[in-house]
């Protein structure tokens, strides 16, 4: 999912599309692939706490550490922009809230924000 849902300047990729060096879900850039790709890890690759219906090619959406905003974000597979609203997901996020997190999730242009309450609205 990185390689479509994520935004990657040094290859001037925009978020949404998959990436063109991607052929048949393998990077055919991978040994040559930018730092930024190198370095990139979802939280799913992360944690071993994380539940195994929590997958983000399962759920249509990986979570990921902002750490230069300091947000927990879900960042939806442009095929499923609302699957932040999954049931399972959306509990995830409003758990990681209730920890003090700020917690946004991502479709596309839009985000909105995840609060401990439950309540959620758009990011200003």
């Amino acid at each position: 999912m990185c390689c479509s849902a994520l935004e990657i300047d040094e290859l001037t990729k925009p978020a949404g599309p998959l990436c063109g060096n991607s052929c048949n879900s393998r990077c055919v850039i991978y040994a040559e692939r930018p730092q930024v790709c190198r370095d990139f890890e979802c939280v799913w690759l992360t944690s071993r706490k994380m539940a195994a219906h929590l997958r983000p090619d399962r759920i249509g959406a990986l979570f990921m550490e902002d750490y230069e905003v300091e947000e927990y974000r879900a960042v939806c597979a442009p095929e499923r922009p609302l699957a932040w609203r999954n049931p399972r997901v959306f509990a995830h996020l409003v758990a990681v809230a209730k920890t003090g997190r700020r917690v946004v999730a991502k479709a596309g242009l839009q985000a909105w924000r995840i609060f401990p309450s439950g309540e959620w609205g758009p990011t200003a």
